[in-house]
C-alpha cells in the first residue's frame, strides 16, 4: 500500500511528493510480486490538491512549474497505464489534483462523508491529469463539464451514484474494501489482466475493428503463458488457480 504522507497539509501534492509517488509507482509495476497497488493518504484528508499556501509564500519559476506539471501528469500517467491495477481508497477529502489522481486509479473506494471537488477552473488555473477524459468516460461529458465548470463540492456517497467512484463506504471501512478488492485482483492472472488494464478504456477510443484486433492480440499472448494452462488445469482439477505471471 502506498499512502500519502504529508497530514500536517492535508496531504497536498508538492513536487517532491510526486517524484517519489513516481519513484515507488515504478517499482511497483516492475515487480512481478506486486499483483494490486492501493494508494491512500494519511490522516484525514487522501489528498487536497495543489500545495497553494507553499505557491503563494514562494511562487514557483517557470522551469519549476513545467518539471511539476510534467511529473503530475507522468504520475497519473503511470496509475492508468501501468501494467499493475491501482485502487485508490480516498480516506478523506480529495480535491483538485488528488481527485485527478484517485480517478487515474482502475477502482476508487470513497468515504461517504468526504467532500470532492474540481476547483481549478474557479482558482483560475486548469485540471490535470487526463480529468478531461477519465470524468468524462465515468459521468457523462454535460456532467462533466458542470463539476469541472462550476467546480462546487460533492461527497463520496454521491460521487459513487454518479459513477465517480467504485463504491462507498463509512471512512473506517475505506482502507479495509480497498484491500479486501486488492486481494481479490491479486488472485487473477496478472499477464491477462495487465492486457485488460491496457485495453479497456483507450480501446473505446479507436475504431471497432482496430479493438477487435487488439483483443486479438492479447488473447494469443495469453495462450502462450504458463497462466493459461494453469487456469485450464484448475477448472479440470476443481480447485483455485496459483498464478505466477509466467
Amino acid at each position: 500500500m502506498l499512502t500519502l504522507n504529508r497530514p500536517e497539509r492535508l496531504n497536498a501534492v508538492s513536487l517532491p511528493l510526486y517524484r517519489s509517488l513516481l519513484d515507488h509507482l515504478d517499482r511497483a509495476n516492475s515487480d512481478p510480486a506486486v499483483r494490486c497497488i492501493v494508494l491512500t493518504g494519511r490522516g484525514r484528508a487522501f489528498c487536497v490538491g495543489a500545495d497553494l499556501k507553499a505557491h503563494g509564500e514562494s511562487p514557483p519559476t517557470g522551469d519549476e512549474r513545467s518539471r511539476y506539471v510534467d511529473t503530475a501528469q507522468r504520475v497519473n500517467e503511470v496509475i492508468q497505464m501501468g501494467t499493475t491495477p491501482v485502487v485508490a481508497a480516498v480516506n478523506g477529502h480529495a480535491i483538485g489534483g488528488g481527485l485527478e489522481m484517485a480517478l487515474s486509479a482502475d477502482f476508487m473506494i470513497v468515504a461517504d462523508d468526504a467532500k470532492l471537488r474540481f476547483p481549478e477552473i474557479s482558482l483560475g488555473t486548469f485540471v490535470g491529469g487526463g480529468t478531461v477524459y477519465t470524468l468524462a468516460e465515468r459521468v457523462g461529458v454535460v456532467k462533466a463539464r458542470e463539476l469541472i465548470y462550476l467546480g462546487d463540492f460533492f461527497p463520496g456517497r454521491e460521487a459513487a451514484e454518479l459513477g465517480v467512484a467504485w463504491r462507498a463506504t463509512t471512512s473506517e471501512e475505506v482502507v479495509p474494501t480497498a484491500l479486501d478488492l486488492a486481494r481479490r485482483l491479486a488472485e487473477k492472472a496478472p499477464i491477462a489482466l495487465a492486457r485488460a488494464k491496457q485495453l479497456i478504456g483507450p480501446a473505446g477510443a479507436v475504431p471497432r475493428r482496430e479493438a477487435l484486433r487488439m483483443e486479438a492480440e492479447a488473447l494469443l499472448e495469453v495462450f502462450e503463458t504458463s497462466d493459461w494452462a494453469e487456469g485450464v488445469a484448475a477448472v479440470a482439477e476443481k480447485r483455485p488457480p496459483r498464478y505466477t505471471g509466467e
